[in-house]
């Protein structure tokens, strides 16, 4: 993906020097400044810049029909023949210009009129990287409909909810996998955002300073898909800012899968989940271990994404205006990115999905640690009682030992004629209480917008599916856009072979 800022290419001949000329076709830097195996992802991506450029070269009158019919039919073979078959360079464009040399001749150098590696680079780059970001929103998407169908039927399955990894207060199942669902759902906008900004094009920059050419920009963006273009010629052979957004937004979303990660491996090992078979493995020793391996290694793929912003930006940190080769090592930490996050995505909602969630165990497990309280301070403080003051007499017991028993109402009302000098009778009924004490009715008294409540949680869910239809729709919409520049693309090239 390297550039020689060279922008002819009218007159030469030959394989790779018909590029480079003798002066720089060889000496041991050739395999070092070489990035032509790395390429092989943008091969397909560059044959279409090349043909949209070259149709547009046609039509501008720039380059005649018959060297442009010519041209194609090489780019054809090229393309049958496949990556493996291209001759040396430097990278894949000088290859498959030298490639379009070898069979056409000195006027398959016409191709690269009005245009530098740069610009051409720079079109791949986001040619590919948006059909990457599509696969992966497509696939956040899929995940977040199978979170969406679990939290559904789990609406009513208590379960213990935890802050600081201690027992905190009593929720349920559907309300944790909707929190994550809520989460992929900001990751998946996210990446949409980024894909907006991806889909711009940079032709016809030049090496940086525009060409001397009478090309039409919008065309090329039309016949490849593009919204738009990259106005400013410096700024589009030099940002890579698209890059940074989009790692950046797989980062966050692997951030996301990595919590989820997290609490099933925590769930998994006090018996509060059950991972599928499919998701787990057994020690090679140990032959009653079942261990939720899958997730672990999307806990640890995270650090894959995050890694690879992290040398985006030192790799793009204090670079000049416009071009400079440094750029060639920027691309490879997103194809990272994006091809560990979305295996991730799959295997930890998969995961989710296909878990079994013991209710019996998950309910005996929900009110540990007196994981209540909250609900009973709530109570009484709705009955007249200062919170804070409610907040004591509930602490105070927390704060015993009891033996064999969770606390009990006759627990709070021996320590409410201490604190408050009065029973707890003479402000909330017996029965109001003792139900505060229960782990479940205590969930359905949480029934805010957002809450655990089931009634709170299906809420959520039917919101959720309405962000998952627009979802849905934008990704379609996208796909086809640029499903129909490349059937438009196709018919042009057609019209000129």
């Amino acid at each position: 993906m390297s550039d020689g800022e060279d922008q002819t290419g009218a007159n030469d001949a030959g394989r790779e020097t018909a590029v480079r000329r003798d002066r720089f076709s060889g000496g041991p830097a050739r395999a070092f400044l070489s990035s032509l195996e790395a390429d092989e992802r943008i091969f397909h991506a560059d044959l279409a810049v090349d043909r949209a450029h070259v149709v547009m070269l046609a039509e501008q009158g720039i380059v005649e029909d018959d060297t442009v019919g010519e041209i194609l039919r090489a780019l054809d073979d090229i393309e049958a023949d496949g990556h493996g078959a291209l001759p040396d360079g430097e990278d894949v464009q000088e290859a498959i210009e030298s490639a379009v040399i070898d069979r056409v001749g000195s006027d398959g150098g016409k191709m690269h009129t009005a245009r530098s590696r740069n610009d051409e680079v720079a079109a791949d780059i986001r040619y590919r990287l948006r059909e990457d970001l599509l696969d992966t929103i497509e696939t956040v998407v899929e995940a977040r409909e199978e979170l969406v169908a679990v939290a559904a039927d789990h609406t009513d399955t208590v379960m213990p909810g935890y802050t600081h990894l201690q027992p905190a207060q009593p929720t349920t199942v559907g309300h944790w996998v909707a929190s994550y669902e809520q989460a992929l759902a900001r990751d998946t906008e996210r990446l949409l955002d980024a894909y907006g900004r991806v889909n711009q094009n940079p032709l016809g920059a030049g090496a940086f300073g525009g060409v001397p050419y009478d090309v039409d920009r919008e065309r090329t963006a039309e016949l490849l898909g593009f919204d738009g273009v990259v106005e400013n010629s410096m700024d589009a052979v030099s940002t890579r800012d698209f890059l940074v957004e989009t790692n950046a937004a797989l980062a966050t979303l692997a951030t996301t899968l990595s919590g989820m990660a997290e609490d099933v491996i925590g769930f998994a090992s006090k018996g509060h989940v059950e991972v599928a078979d499919e998701y787990a493995s057994t020690s090679s020793i140990m032959p009653q271990k079942k261990n939720p391996d899958t997730m672990e290694l999307v806990r640890g793929r995270t650090g894959d994404a995050t890694a690879g912003l992290n040398g985006l930006l030192t790799t793009l940190k204090g670079l000049p205006r416009a071009y400079n080769r440094d750029l060639q090592r920027a691309t490879t930490h997103v194809w990272g990115a994006v091809d560990a996050v979305t295996e991730s995505v799959e295997v930890a909602t998969g995961a989710v999905a296909t878990a079994e969630w013991p209710e019996d165990v998950l309910a005996a497990a929900a009110g540990e640690g007196f994981s209540t309280a909250t609900g009973v301070a709530d109570l009484l403080a709705k009955a007249g009682i200062p919170f804070r003051t409610a907040h004591e007499v509930v602490a105070t017991v927390a704060g015993r030992e009891f033996e064999g028993h969770a606390p009990s109402y006759e627990d709070l009302d021996a320590v409410a004629q201490d604190v408050l000098g009065e029973p707890l009778d003479v402000h909330v009924d017996r029965s109001a209480v003792e139900e505060a004490l229960d782990p479940e009715a205590s969930v359905a008294m949480r029934d805010s917008r957002g809450g655990p409540a089931a009634d709170a949680v299906t809420e959520q869910l039917s919101a959720a599916e309405q962000a998952l239809d627009d979802h849905r729709d934008a990704v379609v919409a996208e796909r086809e856009a640029v499903e129909s520049a490349a059937e438009t693309l196709q018919t042009e090239v057609e019209s000129h072979v």
